[in-house]
């Protein structure tokens, strides 16, 4: 399906055209019928070739000109109308501007009421007036929605112009603003919308003003789907939600896809929009806006209520009270910071420059689907699924080494600094840290950040201590030291640890310990001794008591030096 906006100045034949197209009537309301005018917006398709066309007929007259930019705001193209008779007028006028800040630039121009004038004059002047816009350059047909001239013609240009529309991303997330909304009995609430890229399905879990709803129904094109694709006018069935809980400018939305913020940096192209108080229109929605200047071209909108966007959205402002279109809207940054302080907003419009780069410089760290949720393009660099600020990471494995050697000055027997309290202190996420630690002489080994590979020396205090002990095994190896003994040495369980680290002793049980080449010693005692043998053998035959025994055949199993069997006794592997 394509779908396509009319505009043009009210009484142009816009809602005659669509009938002579469609063979529908597209305005849906009996005042509408009755007046003669299109007041909101009206909805009808035909088939050509193979190819669906929906229109999306909006009202002409300046008074519904809100209700114009719900029905053009969310399409790709459209069908500019103006009369023969009557040539270019105030509406034309507003009508151009408005597709033209939208960033429609896929249309046709389409010159009414050819049988009661001749189009030429018409048509030139219009083609003047789209000189400049998105629009220029489009083609042009003379039709007369009464007498049927025109009208094949016009059919091949549609063809010709929905070949040229971008193809929409039905993998994108969803974004359907509602343009109408009601109930239907036995079927609770619908509502309606210009689906621009993704895919409707039906059970789908959406979110509709922070609420979740499910998808009960889908219908397009009057008939009942499972399933509807971009880009498509749809119908959707909403079980979760009462009518009066849904207003137009409301967004459908894939949960968690997209910001829903009240505060917008925007880059304005048209008027300078000084005025304190405007209307923003994107897609379907119009919201009351404050606008504060930030440069040349560039606004903070503060927004009366939230709106689900993301960088790179367009829209309007509109003066309500002077009638008129001001300025076209890019949305720059949808979350942008407090401005505090002097120079605040000079310092904005460098960083708006580049919003994406100046949103991860500002964080540090984001990950790369928020950057993309908010709309901007992948930036930084990548670490895993992170964006990180070059800068930040240039500078991190500085400010870890740094912090490593003084956190070290004051542990000097500690076995490392732990990972998650370096991480805490830096505020990155574990990936983050672990690639600056790698860029430096550290490494991590069970949570703990250590020196290198290298095993730190004793302090000269510990060393001495751990020498005495070592001078008293050397006799007796397997003589354990008691535990009063080592308290009086100074040697408690960090200590231990600490020259067992160093390679100096090994710690058979708690405070048992014995000299780092112990377990070989035993190793030669024990091939000497009939096999298999029992604890009581190999204690013997060590000359130790149970103490030591018992643990240091528990070591030498857990080494695969020796083997235990079954019945408790042992051999050499």
């Amino acid at each position: 399906m394509h779908v396509i906006a009319t505009a043009g100045h009210v009484d142009h034949g816009k809602s005659t055209l669509v009938r002579a197209l469609t063979g529908m009537e597209p305005d849906r309301l009996a005042e509408e019928r009755r007046r003669g005018l299109t007041i909101d917006l009206g909805f009808a398709w035909t088939e050509l070739d193979d190819q669906v066309l929906a229109f999306v007929d909006v009202p002409g007259h300046e008074r519904f000109v809100p209700n114009m930019l719900a029905g053009a705001g969310p399409v790709p193209a459209a069908m500019f109308v103006v009369a023969a008779d009557e040539g270019w007028a105030e509406q034309s006028a507003e009508h151009l501007t408005a597709l033209d800040a939208f960033g429609v630039r896929h249309g046709l121009l389409v010159v009414t009421k050819s049988d009661r004038a001749d189009p030429a004059a018409a048509t030139d002047l219009a083609r003047e007036q789209l000189a400049g816009t998105g629009l220029a350059g489009v083609r042009a047909v003379a039709v007369s929605g009464r007498t049927g001239a025109g009208l094949p013609e016009l059919r091949r240009e549609l063809l010709a112009l929905t070949a040229a529309l971008p193809v929409p991303d039905r993998a994108a997330d969803v974004r359907l603003w509602v343009d109408r909304a009601f109930t239907i009995r036995g079927a609770g609430t619908v509502v309606t919308g210009t689906l621009g890229a993704g895919t409707l399905r039906v059970g789908d879990e959406l979110d509709l003003g922070g609420r979740r709803v499910v998808v009960r129904g889908l219908q397009a094109l009057g008939r009942p789907r499972e399933e509807v694709a971009a880009v498509a006018r749809v119908a959707v069935n909403l079980r979760g939600v009462d009518r009066d809980e849904v207003r137009r400018g409301d967004a459908l939305l894939t949960p968690s896809a997209f910001p829903v913020t009240g505060e917008i940096d925007v880059r304005l192209r048209g008027d300078s929009a000084q005025r304190r108080s405007l209307v923003l229109h994107v897609g379907a929605a119009a919201v009351p806006c404050r606008v504060r200047p930030l440069g040349t071209d560039t606004a903070r909108l503060a927004l009366a209520s939230g709106l689900a966007l993301r960088a790179g959205d367009i829209g309007l402002l509109r003066d309500p009270g002077e009638h008129r279109i001001l300025a076209a809207v890019e949305v720059l940054d949808p979350c942008p910071p407090p401005l505090s302080g002097r120079g605040a907003a000079r310092q904005r419009v460098v960083d708006l420059a580049d919003p994406a780069a100046a949103y991860l410089r500002r964080r540090g760290v984001v990950p790369l689907a928020q950057l993309r949720v908010l709309g901007h393009p992948p930036v930084g660099v990548a670490v895993g699924d992170l964006a990180v600020d070059e800068t930040l990471l240039g500078e991190l494995p500085g400010r870890v080494a740094d912090r490593f050697r003084a956190w070290s000055a004051g542990h000097p027997i500690a076995a490392g600094l732990p990972i998650e309290a370096l991480r805490r202190e830096f505020g990155v996420p574990d990936p983050v840290l672990r690639q600056a630690i790698r860029e430096t002489s550290l490494t991590v080994h069970n949570g703990l950040v250590r020196a290198g590979d290298a095993v730190a020396g004793l302090p000269a205090e510990l060393a001495e201590a751990v020498a005495a002990v070592e001078a008293r095994l050397d006799g007796a190896p397997f003589t354990a030291p008691e535990a009063a003994d080592l308290s009086a040495l100074g040697l408690g369980p960090r200590q231990l640890a600490a020259a067992e680290r160093a390679g100096r002793l090994v710690r058979l049980a708690g405070s048992v310990v014995l000299a780092a080449d112990a377990p070989d010693r035993a190793a030669t005692v024990l091939a000497g001794i009939a096999a298999p043998f029992t604890v009581s053998d190999a204690r013997r035959a060590l000359g130790t008591t149970r103490r030591v025994a018992v643990p240091l055949l528990e070591l030498l199993d857990a080494r695969r030096v020796t083997r235990r069997h079954a019945d408790g006794t042992r051999t050499l592997r």
